[in-house]
């Protein structure tokens, strides 16, 4: 059996320099630039709220791949991106001990305010689920769903512990996780990361994300004293579920299950079929920028132009990179034996279609040249934004082949030489 594999992907040089062309717009928005503000001086800085974005996004990948015995694949890819720190963590456990060498557990974990308690839930939430005992060979569908729902709220228990020995109360968590049986494909989330399966190249089923502002959340935030205002909960926390945010579960006489904040699951069964192509775990960084119809066909075109899973999943972030997210983002790709393989006709389309943005891209170079100075990046871009491209991957649109646009944009302006007048009414080459 191959063993899983990890490593890091080094951001491409094109894409550092699509950073620093872009940083300082960015940066400015965040920081307040574009209201006209004057700068700070030393004494007022120590005022000044941390801002929870970089000044440049922190581009480099981690990514992990592996398979099982019966035929499952997997990749995982995650960045931090824009935000001040890395808070998302994972679990990708494609065999399971003992007799359930036949199952398969993954997760994505989105902390937020601080990584510990992410952290934290990653190392002992797979071992509190099987700690139950209802998990076993039988697959008994409702054993399992309830092993979920004690094995979450046994470990916010003892996360309790764990957040007031080390200072951790502000911390909390979202998980969306898949148990995979030979029967059955398991899903528990809790908060607004998410999962989605893919059937025949639709989406059969997604998980729920947990909001305050959605009716069943908000009557039991209420309930238990709090309120929702600008779509949180006291104005504040964006999910309604997680494990930790114990700030918010100190409502007397109530459950846990009962505060403001739950550590309840959602748990739901689906059964295995062999239409079953792929399912994806992602935190909201992903879906914020595409929906789950996007992203399922999407990833379907680029699974029969590539083989390599760590780089489809490598794709989907720069998608929703480029497409605007500003948070960390991470996702885990998981493959069936019916998913998408290679097509040569896909493959061909695809390199037409590159040569096509290439061309594309030194034409309007070419244009923007005319008008007596040197086109920058984002001037490319817009004007290729507003042109007619064919045969984009669907799903992804143009965004998705920003890094083939900005390779296509260096070269041409490596190899392109400027004119000027040469005093006698012609033009002569610079060199």
């Amino acid at each position: 059996m191959r063993t899983a594999r990890k490593g890091s992907v080094e951001m491409p040089a094109f894409v550092r320099q699509l950073v620093k062309e872009t940083e300082k717009r960015v940066s400015s928005f965040f920081k307040g630039g574009g209201r006209g503000g004057a700068e700070h001086t030393d004494g007022e800085r120590e005022d000044v709220i941390p801002s929870p974005y970089l000044d440049r996004p922190i581009l480099d990948k981690l990514t992990e791949e592996g398979c099982s015995r019966w035929g499952l694949t997997y990749a995982l890819c995650s960045m931090q991106g824009w935000r001040a720190n890395m808070e998302d963590y994972h679990n990708c456990v494609p065999q399971l001990g003992a007799g359930l060498a036949d199952w398969s557990f993954f997760a994505v974990f989105d902390g937020h305010a601080g990584n510990q308690v992410a952290q934290y839930v990653s190392q002992h939430l797979l071992d509190q689920v099987l700690a139950t005992g209802g998990i076993g060979p039988e697959d008994h569908p409702d054993r399992v769903r309830g092993s979920f729902t004690d094995g979450f709220l046994h470990t916010d228990k003892h996360l309790l512990t764990a957040a007031r020995r080390e200072g951790w109360e502000r911390g909390g968590t979202t998980v969306t996780s898949t148990l995979i049986s030979p029967r059955y494909i398991y899903f528990a989330n809790c908060g607004d990361s998410r999962a989605m399966l893919c059937q025949a190249g639709q989406v059969c089923f997604s998980t729920e994300d947990h909001k305050p502002y959605s009716p069943l959340e908000r009557e039991r935030i209420e309930s238990a004293g709090g309120s929702v205002s600008l779509q949180r909960i006291n104005g504040s926390l964006a999910v309604s579920r997680a494990l930790g945010d114990f700030s918010y579960k100190g409502t007397e006489n109530r459950p846990p299950t009962q505060q403001m904040v739950s550590p309840e699951p959602e748990v739901c069964v689906v059964e295995r079929s062999p239409r079953d192509e792929f399912l994806v775990l992602a935190c909201d960084g992903v879906w914020d920028t595409v929906s789950n119809e996007e992203l399922c066909v999407f990833i379907q075109s680029r699974l029969r132009v590539c083989t390599n899973l760590r780089d489809v999943c490598s794709q989907v972030i720069d998608l929703c990179l480029y497409k605007g997210s500003l948070d960390n983002i991470s996702i885990i790709l998981v493959c069936f034996p019916g998913a998408p393989q290679l097509s040569a006709e896909a493959i061909h389309q695809e390199a037409e279609l590159e040569d096509l943005l290439e061309s594309k891209v030194a034409e309007i170079y070419e244009e923007l040249s005319t008008q007596g100075e040197e086109p920058d990046l984002l001037s490319v871009l817009t004007v290729l934004a507003n042109t007619d491209v064919p045969g984009l991957p669907p799903g992804g649109g143009l965004h998705s082949k920003r890094n083939c646009i900005i390779s296509a944009y260096y070269e041409k302006k490596e190899a392109h030489i400027p004119t000027t007048p040469n005093g006698l009414g012609g033009s002569e080459k610079l060199v």
